[in-house]
């Protein structure tokens, strides 16, 4: 009778035990879909998480007169975190020059709309430039009105090669995409725009 018990428990238990990996692994499976929905460009999906800050990059957006670029706005800060961390717009080395100095996300939006309100007036209203040099710095519009006179992405990757080719220290830049690893153009994103871009149309969609 005892022996009947315990195989019955654990019969029971081996149950439960399935039953709870199967859960855990469905779940796991459905977060790690929603993830790439919001993160992957080739299904430019805009998160909760921006979308919640509209109202303060509205605001700021205001005060640097860019209120006709919410949509970018949003946009670049779905492209640099998905509006997730204290810093969304990534907007510390524009702020301190250096990562992680900017804690509050009212700051960094602050931040990021002025960053991008000076690069777009620098860039002559060129949006693609001013997207681009958000990324790369303001020293990508003297570059690109030395050379093309406007922005491309053959520019975009002749910078990024130029900077990284110069660099004292390569291993300081990250390099995300396979792509611009194998032509050692690993200065910033140099496909920023491109994403940029298709998330705005999401923006101007929703």
């Amino acid at each position: 009778m005892m022996k009947r018990k315990t195989k019955q428990a654990i019969k029971q238990t081996t149950i439960i035990a399935a039953v709870l990996v199967g859960l855990f692994f469905v779940l796991s499976i459905v977060s790690l879909k929603e993830h790439q929905e919001t993160t992957d460009p080739t299904n430019p999906v805009i998160s909760e998480h921006v979308l919640n800050y509209e109202p303060l990059v509205e605001k700021y957006a205001a005060e640097y007169d860019v209120e006709n670029h919410v949509d970018v706005l949003l946009a670049i800060m779905m492209q640099e975190s998905g509006g997730n961390g204290n810093d969304p717009m990534q907007s510390s080395e524009s702020y301190c020059g250096s990562r992680g100095c900017i804690e509050d996300p009212e700051l960094s939006i602050k931040q990021g709309v002025k960053h991008f309100s000076g690069v777009l007036e620098e860039a002559d209203g060129d949006i693609r430039l001013a997207i681009q040099s958000y990324n790369f710095g303001a020293g990508f519009i003297d570059y690109v009105q030395a050379n093309s006179g406007k922005y491309t992405q053959e520019a975009a990757i002749d910078f990024s090669q130029e900077m990284y080719a110069s660099a004292d220290d390569q291993a300081k830049f990250r390099c995300p995409r396979e792509e611009a690893q194998e032509i050692d153009a690993c200065y910033g994103d140099i496909y920023y725009v491109r994403d940029v871009i298709d998330y705005m149309h999401t923006v101007a969609g929703k």
